[in-house]
C-alpha cells in the first residue's frame, strides 16, 4: 500500500517539503492549500517536481464550508469548486478533501447536504476528480464519521466517498468498529494521526498537538485494522498539525514520520494476523540488559576517581583506541579520551545493549530508517555495529557472553594495560539499572517513538517535574522485565545558560548503605548534598522510624515507595554533563524516584552555580 504524508506536517517551503518526503521513502503527498498558495512554484511546476521525485499527488485539501447552505451560498460554493478543480487539474490531483461545514449559514438537514454534495460530485466527475467528505470533530452539524457516511450513502454518487481521519474519529471517542460496515470503494482516503491525551478544546488540540502514530495515546493501530478489514487499498497518509514539527528540520521530521508509519503498519498487521496485506519489517530484537555505558572525557582523572570510589576497577585498555574499561559486577563503564568532547565537558556518548541477535537488531534498525554508523575498526576488533539515537547517543548491539567465548571485552584484555586493581569480589554494584538522557526539546516525541519502534521498549507515562528554573519533562521506556530502563528527559527552563543537558548512569547496588558510606569516606567522589528540609518533609510523608530516618539523613540517601516496593538512591556531583546515581530497589519497585527529582535538580543547580 502506498505511503503518503500531508505537506502541512512538515516545515519549510513546498519545494523543501517535497524533497524531504521523497527522501524519507514516501510514494505520495497531500498538497495543503496554503502550501500551494504561498509557493513560488506554479501548480504545473509542483506537479513536475513531484513526478521527478517519484511522488504521486494523492489529495488536494481542504475545501471548506460547502454543504447544507442556502441557494445563494451554494452558487458561490460551486464557483469556488470549479476554480479548485481547475487548479487540481494543473496539479495532477484527482481527490479533493471536503470538510464538514463549520459555517453558521449551514443548516441541520441531511437531505439537503446529500443533495448538494451530489451536485458537487457531478461537477467533479467532469474533471476526473473524486470528492472525499470528512467529518470534522468540531463540525457544526456533522462531526461523526457515521453521520458523514449516512449523507454520502444518501447522495449515492460514484465520485463521492469518505475521508476517514483517525484524529477526528478517536478524539470524539467514536467507536471505529462501524468502519467495517462501509464498502471499501466508498472510503476514498485515509488520514492517520495520533495525539497525547489532553483535556482541552478539540479544535485547539487538533491544530497544535497532533503527532505521528505511536507518539500519542490514541488507538490508531485499532482504527487502521478496522479500515483494512474493509478491503481498503488506497494510500495510508499521515496528516499532523504540530507546532514543534513546523519548526523542526523537514528532512528529519519526514524520516520520523516514515518510521511511525512502518511501526503502525507492523502493529496493525499483528492485529489482523493472517488477513494482513502489509509487509512487516524484521521483528524487534528486545535487548536483555546493558553491556556498557561509554563516557567521552578529556582525561580519565575525575571520573576515574569517582569510579574508584564506587568500587570499580580499571580492567583494561582498548588495543587500538584510547578507551579504558572499568568494571564492577556486570556494570561496565568505558572512559574514552579520544572522542570529540562536548563543550560542556564529559558526556555520555554511547550505550551498549545486550542483544540475543545483534545482526537482527541491526536489520530492525535499518528497516526503521536508523542506518548503521560508520566506525573505525581494527582488524582484530570485535564486529560491533551501532546506530544513532535521536539525541546523537550511539547505541551498540552486543552479546557479551558469546557461545564461542569471544566477546567485545576481549578488545580490552589485550590492551597492554594491567588492571589498576582487581575488582572486589564482594563489591556492592551489580549492574547498570538505567540511563537518563536529556533530549533536545524538539526531539522528545521522536525519541520516545525511536526506542519503542527500533528496540521494542515500552513507553510509560510522561511526567512534568518542577525545576528551579522551569519544568523537566520526563518519560521512561523499558523492557517488560525492567532489565533495560531509560529515562528520556527534556528541560524547559527560563534561562538558556542553565539549560544543561545533564545525563546520568544509574548503578544498581545490593547494599546502598555500604556504597554511600564508601563515597563519604573515599574522597574520590563527592556525593550530591541533600538539604535537611527534605528529611523533615520525608518524616511527615512516610513513617520510617527514627533510626532509619537518621541513617538516610546521615548518608544523604533519598527514599521513595510504590505499591510494589521501596527505592533508595543517591547521586554524585556532576562532572561536565555526567553524574552517577546509585540505586537499590527493594521488593518490586518499578519507578525511578520521580518525587525526588526536584530535590536533585535544585541541588545540582546550586552546586553548579
Amino acid at each position: 500500500m502506498r505511503r503518503s504524508i500531508a505537506t502541512v506536517s512538515l516545515s519549510g517551503t513546498l519545494a523543501d517539503k517535497l524533497t524531504a518526503v521523497a527522501a524519507a521513502g514516501f510514494q505520495g503527498v497531500e498538497i495543503f492549500h496554503n502550501d500551494l498558495v504561498v509557493s513560488s512554484m506554479s501548480p504545473e511546476e509542483v506537479r513536475a517536481r513531484a513526478a521527478d521525485l517519484g511522488l504521486a499527488v494523492e489529495l488536494y485539501q481542504p475545501f471548506r464550508d460547502f454543504e447544507a447552505v442556502p441557494p445563494r451560498l451554494l452558487a458561490e460554493n460551486l464557483r469556488r469548486a470549479e476554480h479548485t478543480f481547475a487548479v487540481m487539474e494543473r496539479l495532477g490531483a484527482t481527490r479533493l478533501l471536503v470538510c464538514s461545514s463549520v459555517s453558521p449559514a449551514a443548516v441541520d438537514d441531511d437531505a439537503l447536504a446529500a443533495e448538494q454534495l451530489r451536485a458537487l460530485a457531478d461537477r467533479a466527475a467532469r474533471h476526473g476528480i473524486t470528492i472525499a467528505y470528512e467529518a470534522l470533530a468540531w463540525g457544526r452539524h456533522v462531526s461523526d464519521y457515521r453521520h458523514a457516511w449516512r449523507i454520502v450513502r444518501a447522495a449515492d454518487h460514484p465520485n463521492l466517498g469518505l475521508c476517514l481521519d483517525s484524529f477526528h474519529i478517536l478524539a470524539r471517542d467514536a467507536d471505529p468498529y462501524a468502519i467495517e460496515t462501509i464498502p471499501a470503494e466508498k472510503i476514498v482516503f485515509l488520514q492517520l494521526a495520533d495525539a497525547p491525551a489532553l483535556p482541552m478544546d478539540v479544535l485547539y488540540w487538533s491544530r497544535h498537538y497532533r503527532c505521528f502514530p505511536g507518539q500519542g495515546d490514541l488507538d490508531v493501530t485499532g482504527l487502521l485494522a478496522h479500515v483494512l478489514r474493509t478491503g481498503y487499498e488506497g494510500p495510508l497518509s499521515l496528516e499532523v498539525f504540530n507546532d514543534i514539527f513546523r519548526q523542526a528540520a523537514a528532512m528529519r521530521t519526514a524520516q520520523d514520520a516514515m518510521r511511525s508509519l512502518i511501526f503502525l503498519e507492523e502493529a496493525a498487521g499483528r492485529r489482523l494476523g493472517g488477513a494482513s496485506r502489509l509487509t512487516p519489517p524484521p521483528p524487534p530484537v528486545v535487548p536483555t540488559g546493558f553491556a556498557f555505558a561509554e563516557l567521552a572525557v578529556p582525561e580519565t582523572g575525575p571520573l576515574g576517581d569517582q569510579l574508584t570510589a564506587l568500587g570499580f576497577a580499571r580492567t583494561g585498555t582498548h588495543s587500538g583506541k584510547p578507551v579504558e574499561l572499568w568494571e564492577q559486577g556486570e556494570a561496565r563503564i568505558l572512559l574514552n579520551t579520544g572522542s570529540a568532547e562536548s563543550e560542556d565537558g564529559p558526556a555520555l556518548a554511547a550505550i551498549g545493549l545486550e542483544s540475543p541477535d545483534p545482526a537482527g537488531s541491526v536489520r530492525r534498525a535499518e528497516a526503521l530508517l536508523s542506518p548503521v554508523l560508520p566506525r573505525r575498526r581494527g582488524p582484530r576488533d570485535a564486529p560491533l555495529d551501532s546506530v544513532a539515537a535521536p539525541d546523537g547517543t550511539e547505541l551498540f548491539f552486543c552479546r557479551t557472553a558469546r557461545p564461542d567465548h569471544s566477546s567485545w571485552t576481549d578488545d580490552f584484555r589485550t590492551g597492554g594495560c594491567a588492571p589498576s586493581s582487581p575488582p572486589e569480589p564482594s563489591g556492592e554494584i551489580t549492574h547498570i539499572d538505567h540511563v537518563a538522557l536529556t533530549q533536545p526539546w524538539h526531539h522528545f516525541d521522536e525519541a520516545s517513538l525511536f526506542y519503542r519502534s527500533v528496540l521494542g521498549l515500552r513507553p510509560h507515562e510522561s511526567l512534568e517535574l518542577p525545576d528551579p528554573y522551569g519544568l523537566l519533562r520526563s518519560r521512561a521506556v523499558s523492557t517488560d522485565d525492567g532489565r533495560v530502563r531509560m529515562a528520556l528527559n527534556v528541560a524547559h527552563v527560563g534561562s538558556h545558560d542553565r539549560d544543561v543537558a545533564w545525563q546520568h548512569v544509574a548503578l544498581a547496588s545490593r547494599d546502598i548503605v555500604a556504597t554511600a558510606r564508601r563515597l563519604r569516606t573515599s574522597g574520590g567522589a563527592a556525593p550530591l548534598p541533600v538539604p535537611g528540609n527534605y528529611y523533615d518533609d520525608l518524616k511527615a510523608r512516610h513513617d520510617l522510624g527514627p533510626e532509619r530516618l537518621r541513617l538516610l539523613r546521615e548518608l544523604g540517601l533519598l527514599y521513595d515507595r510504590d505499591e510494589h516496593g521501596e527505592f533508595l538512591h543517591c547521586y554524585t556531583v556532576t562532572t561536565g554533563r555526567v553524574f552517577f546515581e546509585i540505586v537499590q530497589r527493594i521488593g518490586g519497585y518499578r519507578g525511578y524516584g520521580a518525587p525526588n527529582a526536584p530535590i536533585r535538580l535544585a541541588a545540582q543547580h546550586a552546586h553548579s552555580s
